[in-house]
């Protein structure tokens, strides 16, 4: 309770973490959007990783999903399971990180949870976010014709987890700290997401997977997809990583925890869809079309299409 009462200060309806639960009012005109994440160790994270970056990721993954669908971060609810064998400081740690993000990102706790876990440490957050009225985001809206675009790059984290592992031994010491940074700490893309209101036609983080999540959306809307590898936008440090091993491009299209945003949008929008990236501060590259054909395609440079052992990450 020490350590996370100091995080719950901003949001009246939170009550200083005193009572059973929490009240949340939307502001006039919006609804609220809610979202869930759980992480376990040695499933979405190492057992060794930094508390303050463990508290960090499960945040920022959820505000992922909020930037997905438009919404304006507000509140949280945490909970976690411990471990008996939980060192020292490690939750003073983990509340640092929370602390620190809720300052970037704008958002607050407002209550959760924390029991004694027999094996693994897991996570659990659960955010809550505004968006106006009818305007959130989803998946199920992309048509024939309309364009596909990706935020940031992609890549960073699933080459980030073998850099971590100890591999990607063929590229410099800096890009190597560079991608298990990216591992660690996705960047939540809420400004973007609140910008693509009226201009993307669906939307998704990048959570299980480019192809993957590309995936769901065609699925949600009944479409399908074809993308062009070398228009996805590869980090100089995951650009090296398959410049020298090229069997890591389909590990970087395939590999989850980028948490960038995937839209689709009609062409009439590119150059709103400029505007709307350049006052976030985020790249937006263009990396492929909807088509009518279900599936999703993706061509190599000499125009083969790319096969995938696995198209993402999948819990069962």
């Amino acid at each position: 309770m020490r350590h996370f009462a100091p995080l719950s200060t901003a949001e009246a309806g939170a009550y200083g973490l005193t009572d059973d639960a929490a009240s949340l009012t939307p502001s006039a005109g919006c609804e609220l959007i809610v979202t869930k994440d759980m992480m376990a160790a040695g499933v979405h994270f190492l057992a060794d990783d930094p508390a303050d970056s463990l508290g960090r990721k499960i945040l920022r993954a959820n505000l992922s999903d909020l930037a997905a669908m438009g919404a304006v971060p507000r509140a949280y609810a945490l909970g976690l399971a411990l471990p008996g064998a939980t060192p020292p400081g490690w939750l003073e740690q983990f509340a640092a990180g929370l602390a620190e993000d809720q300052a970037r990102f704008g958002v607050t706790l407002i209550g959760g949870d924390t029991i004694r876990a027999p094996d693994a440490l897991t996570l659990s957050l659960t955010a809550f976010g505004e968006v106006p009225q009818g305007g959130a985001l989803r998946r199920s809206g992309a048509r024939a014709g309309d364009d596909i675009y990706v935020s940031g790059t992609i890549g960073d984290a699933a080459l980030g987890l073998l850099a971590a592992e100890g591999g990607l031994g063929m590229i410099a010491p800096a890009q190597r700290a560079a991608l298990v940074e990216r591992y660690r700490l996705p960047r939540p893309r809420t400004e973007l997401g609140q910008r693509l209101i009226g201009l993307a036609s669906a939307a998704i983080d990048v959570s299980d997977g480019l192809v993957a999540d590309l995936g769901h959306i065609c699925a949600a809307s009944r479409i399908g997809a074809r993308i062009e590898a070398n228009l996805v936008p590869l980090s100089p440090a995951a650009d090296a990583a398959c410049a020298n091993d090229p069997k890591l491009l389909t590990h970087a299209l395939a590999g989850g925890d980028d948490y960038e945003l995937l839209i689709t949008a009609p062409p009439r929008a590119a150059r709103q869809l400029g505007a709307a990236a350049r006052a976030a501060d985020t790249a937006l590259n263009r990396i492929g079309s909807v088509v009518g054909e279900a599936g999703v395609r993706v061509l190599a440079v000499d125009g083969g299409e790319m096969e995938f052992a696995s198209a993402g990450y999948t819990h069962f």
